[in-house]
C-alpha cells in the first residue's frame, strides 16, 4: 500500500531565490530557532511548521555557506 504525501523540501519548487549575506542568515536561523523551539510538541501542525521553518533557514544558511565558500 502506497501513501501519498508531501515532501519537505521539494528543489524544483522550493529554491532559494536571494541568498542572505552570510551574517544575516545566521541571524535569521538563531532567531528561527529560537521562535520554533516555543513549539508545542504535542501539536501536529505546530511541528509542521517548525519543521518547515527549520528546514527553510538552515537551506538558506547553506546557501549563504556556499557563496562565502566560492568567493561571491
Amino acid at each position: 500500500m502506497s501513501t501519498a504525501y508531501n515532501p519537505l523540501h521539494d528543489p524544483d519548487k522550493d529554491a532559494h531565490s536571494i541568498v542572505l549575506p552570510l551574517d544575516r542568515a545566521i541571524a535569521r536561523a538563531r532567531a528561527v530557532l529560537d521562535e520554533k523551539a516555543k513549539a508545542n510538541i504535542h501539536d501536529r501542525d505546530a511541528m509542521i511548521r517548525a519543521a518547515y521553518g527549520l528546514d527553510y533557514v538552515l537551506r538558506g544558511l547553506l546557501a549563504a555557506l556556499d557563496e562565502k565558500e566560492n568567493g561571491q
